[in-house]
């Protein structure tokens, strides 16, 4: 096995971007630890990485790291919640069977959902909306197939009178 060739092939390239399959990372390890050329050529690899990675990169806002701890900050002083006791309405089916404190029972005795009533109100508007543009729909389309037939007698007549104009002339 030629050792140049092995390294010219690309094969230090995608280990070192993390695109190789199992196989191919086994057996690159398995060689970089018989052939010193390929450690020094993925040791010069991952350098050169390294610096067009910091080259490439954008330093952050100055002020960033102030607002991350100001919000971690926040996030500390938030109360604990588990020392305030959470009142439980006794249970009606006559059973405990949820004794621990992880659970809050909730009684949901109406199978409806509730909406704002502004939105009750939309809603009826766009309904009867509707309904006022499929009555006009109709009535346009029944005008509309009515005309036609129209049209089609008064071809009709027409014909026939430009027929009979024809005939009649000597």
């Amino acid at each position: 096995m030629k050792i140049n060739e092995y390294i010219e092939s690309g094969i230090l390239e995608a280990y070192v971007l993390g695109s190789t399959s199992e196989a191919e990372t086994r057996e690159l390890l398995f060689l970089k630890a018989k052939y010193p050329q390929i450690q020094e050529a993925l040791q010069h690899l991952e350098m050169d990485m390294e610096r067009v990675a910091q080259q490439m990169s954008i330093p952050p806002p100055p002020d960033l790291w102030s607002k991350i701890e100001n919000h971690l900050n926040e996030l500390a002083e938030v109360p604990d919640f588990d020392a305030i006791p959470i009142r439980r309405p006794p249970n009606r089916k006559g059973g405990n069977h949820r004794k621990s404190g992880q659970f809050i029972e909730v009684d949901a005795s109406s199978s409806h959902m509730r909406v704002h009533k502004i939105w009750r109100w939309l809603f009826i508007g766009v309904f009867i909306l509707g309904k006022i543009f499929l009555g006009f729909a109709i009535y346009f389309y029944l005008e509309n197939r009515q005309l036609k037939q129209e049209v089609i007698k008064l071809k009709a007549q027409l014909e026939k009178y430009e027929n009979t104009k024809y005939n009649q002339q000597p």
